[in-house]
């Protein structure tokens, strides 16, 4: 079974005159970020991108996948595409993590090149555009996953404008991490911005990376702009190959975030993601991984914190189709005040994907009454010969734990931090990056105490 193995495979034939533009709010969004012509191939990938978002319509809440999901205030809003590159009020500084040397920057969408470090890279490691990379290889893995037919997938196909890549040469080892930062500019009106990414680790390779999406105000302004960040993400691990994937997101509480992370898995390749996703108004997460041969290794772990009103939704499908595959998925959540967690995680092992062994869990923080989680994890089995688990828990900060702690002499707000703290950092101790902890955990600590 694969990622897509319930969607209609799609034919340029079948598309009739009275199933094109099927959805207003689409038609206006596709006329606007595909307007920019490419040359080549790569025309042709957005116009068929195009053709089938023109066919679509916007997923809602009584379709399966997205039934606690409600994306009509997403609809509600006219959004216009950026066509200029904002850098003027960035400073290079505001990027640097003090443990990584090179690093990409994307403004809505474009490289920024001056707030970019890719200098002395060494041999085999290739960071920037489409540029650096032969058309060939670039036409062989861009917009080639699985999943490619998701509606905001195609959108983002559509409006392909530019790329982050990487590419890692056979045998490289990669010993610095690199970093890939995208900022969404947000001015007086509402805006779209669609980064792509796209990530190539040729056999026997290493590399570490770290994916960031931020905001950044144009504006005087003190209100939070709303904007749309429609990201995606194409990781390709090659034979006996690792990747190790850091993803932050780190949006105002105005914004939309839909991000997707694709990744396909040759044998004996190992990949791990550390997902960590902190405010915005909606936000949502899909993230596939496709097993192509025997023996491969994937670890996901995930943390989610939310309060007010906002909505995150995180929707895995790990599809293992050899044997002796091996996958572990650790999911946190940390929701406060009157916010909407959503977990849903699926693990499909087919018969031929015997001596499995697959674990998944998801565990939720509740930190008022009125906060809400829906968590879905989910095994599909056919194979006989398998190891697999799965579960979920929801619960509070305990009364016992919190007396526990005022017995030492801490009071009860320090208390509740602590604990809270204490519940995330299994999570962002993960990330090997000192700098990057200890921002993560101020953020934590500041949402959860609004």
């Amino acid at each position: 079974m694969t990622i897509e193995a319930n969607v209609e495979t799609f034919h340029e034939t079948s598309l009739l005159p009275n199933l094109l533009d099927r959805d207003a709010f689409l038609t206006g969004l596709v006329n606007q970020v595909s307007a920019s012509e490419k040359d080549g191939w790569v025309q042709q990938v957005k116009n068929d991108a195009v053709k089938w978002v023109r066919h679509s319509v916007v997923p809602n809440t009584r379709d399966e996948e997205w039934r606690f999901t409600d994306l009509s205030a997403l609809k509600e809003v006219t959004f216009k595409n950026v066509e200029t590159l904002h850098t003027m009020s960035l400073q290079e500084n505001n990027f640097v993590l003090s443990e990584v040397t090179y690093r990409l920057v994307f403004v809505n969408g474009v490289l920024a090149e001056n707030l970019s470090n890719t200098e002395n890279l060494p041999a085999g490691l290739k960071v920037g555009n489409l540029d650096i990379v032969d058309d060939n290889v670039a036409q062989k893995y861009l917009a080639q996953s699985e999943g490619t037919r998701d509606v905001f997938t195609a959108l983002n196909t559509a409006g392909l404008n530019d790329v982050a890549v990487v590419w890692v040469g056979k045998n490289v080892i990669v010993e610095n991490p690199i970093h890939l930062v995208f900022v969404s500019v947000s001015g007086d009106s509402a805006t779209i911005s669609q980064p792509r990414c796209l990530v190539i680790a040729e056999s026997n390779s290493q590399v570490s990376l770290i994916e960031e999406f931020i905001n950044h105000r144009d504006t005087e302004n003190t209100e939070e702009q709303v904007y749309f960040n429609n990201s995606v993400t194409e990781i390709w691990v090659n034979e006996n190959a690792q990747v190790s994937h850091n993803r932050i997101v780190l949006e105002n509480d105005a914004a939309f975030h839909i991000g997707k992370t694709a990744v396909t898995q040759a044998r004996y390749s190992r990949y791990s993601c550390n997902a960590v996703t902190v405010g915005g108004k909606i936000s949502r997460h899909n993230l596939e991984i496709l097993q192509t041969g025997e023996q491969t290794e994937t670890t996901l772990n995930g943390l989610t914190v939310i309060a007010d009103k906002q909505l995150a939704d995180t929707h895995s499908a790990i599809s293992l189709n050899h044997p002796h595959g091996t996958t572990n998925q650790l999911h946190k959540c940390i929701i406060s005040d009157r916010a909407h967690g959503v977990f849903n995680g699926k693990v499909f092992v087919p018969k031929p994907a015997q001596l499995t062994d697959a674990a998944q869990l998801n565990r939720n923080l509740l930190l008022s009454p009125k906060a809400r989680i829906d968590t879905k994890p989910q095994l599909e089995i056919t194979a006989d010969n398998v190891k697999c688990a799965h579960g979920a828990t929801v619960s509070q900060l305990e009364d016992d734990e919190i007396f526990y702690l005022q017995s030492r002499g801490i009071n009860e707000n320090d208390a509740r931090k602590l604990l809270v703290n204490a519940f995330a950092a299994e999570i962002i101790n993960l990330i090997s990056l000192p700098t990057l902890q200890e921002k993560l955990t101020k953020t934590v600590i500041n949402l959860t105490n609004k």
